[in-house]
């Protein structure tokens, strides 16, 4: 991180190093009304993406000084925040009340959306993705919605009603990356199919098809990013309670082409004809991992 000054905007400048540690860079000064002040940076930390790091700065014959030490501290002694959203990721029932937002801003569509194909109000406590068109794979489904995953480790489930899907469709919980994950069901004629498709390797490899005799199933993938592990593991599960693991272990990358750390995805696509509707009970994230 360089810092560079001047007493005018047309110079001359001056400039120094002012933090080297741990890839951590690229930001801006913040003062606070207390006279503190601090940097918002980022680091680039493998598949999760860019993680913010708040760094605190001193003023020192004119230079602002970064960190402490020269190194950026893990931790800070600060006052739980009071913003709009109270965390940059969080759990949805899909319930909503007169006034609130259709959608929390911790949310974010994978493409722009198709806004007639989606719906919280069709059903009431549920998120309603709707098929308009056809399509050939998980990367190229409109409508699919995102969080993005935390690390060290983080969890994210639902519960999916394929009671309306149409032969082809495939709906489901996504990893979404150029090497993504999902895991979900997939309407064959006139059976429904657990399905998990695996690109570690970049590209889409089939590695698990079972049987679906019910009507729901909860869906769930598992984190780890922990010094950049970047390792995900899915399960499915009949009853909410025993899960079983499916496929091999999703091996994460952070590419160019996608240029995005991981995010849970909630998708439905059709392969064969538009129309069908799968429906989401919820949406649970949690900063842990671990099976039961």
């Amino acid at each position: 991180m360089v810092i560079h000054r001047a007493d005018k905007l047309t110079g001359p400048w001056e400039g120094r190093l002012a933090l080297q540690d741990l890839g951590v860079a690229q930001g801006g000064l913040i003062d606070m009304p207390d006279g503190r002040w601090f940097s918002y940076l980022f680091r680039d930390y493998g598949a999760v993406g860019r993680i913010p790091y708040l760094v605190p700065v001193e003023w020192k014959d004119g230079w602002p000084v970064l960190g402490v030490e020269g190194k950026v501290p893990a931790t800070l002694d600060l006052p739980a925040g009071k913003g709009l959203i109270p965390g940059i990721v969080a759990s949805d029932e899909f319930t909503r009340k007169k006034g609130d937002r259709a959608l929390p801003l911790v949310w974010q569509w994978n493409h722009h959306p198709e806004n007639s194909l989606w719906s919280l109000t069709e059903r009431k406590g549920y998120l309603r993705l709707k098929t308009g068109r056809t399509d050939t794979s998980f990367l190229l489904a409109r409508n699919s919605l995102t969080q993005r995953t935390i690390g060290p480790v983080c969890t994210g489930s639902t519960l999916l009603d394929v009671t309306n899907m149409k032969d082809g469709d495939f709906a489901g919980l996504g990893l979404l990356q150029k090497n993504f994950g999902q895991l979900g069901v997939q309407v064959n004629g006139h059976q429904k199919e657990i399905v998990f498709v695996n690109a570690s390797s970049g590209k889409p490899v089939e590695q698990a098809r079972i049987a679906l005799a019910q009507s729901t199933v909860y869906l769930k993938a598992e984190c780890n990013f922990t010094d950049k592990k970047d390792i995900a593991h899915f399960f499915y599960s009949l009853d909410g309670k025993s899960w079983t693991a499916i496929g091999a272990p999703l091996k994460m990358a952070y590419t160019i082409p996608q240029f995005i750390g991981y995010r849970f995805a909630l998708f439905n696509y059709a392969t064969k004809t538009a129309g069908g509707v799968a429906d989401f009970d919820f949406f649970h994230i949690t900063d842990s991992i671990g099976t039961k």
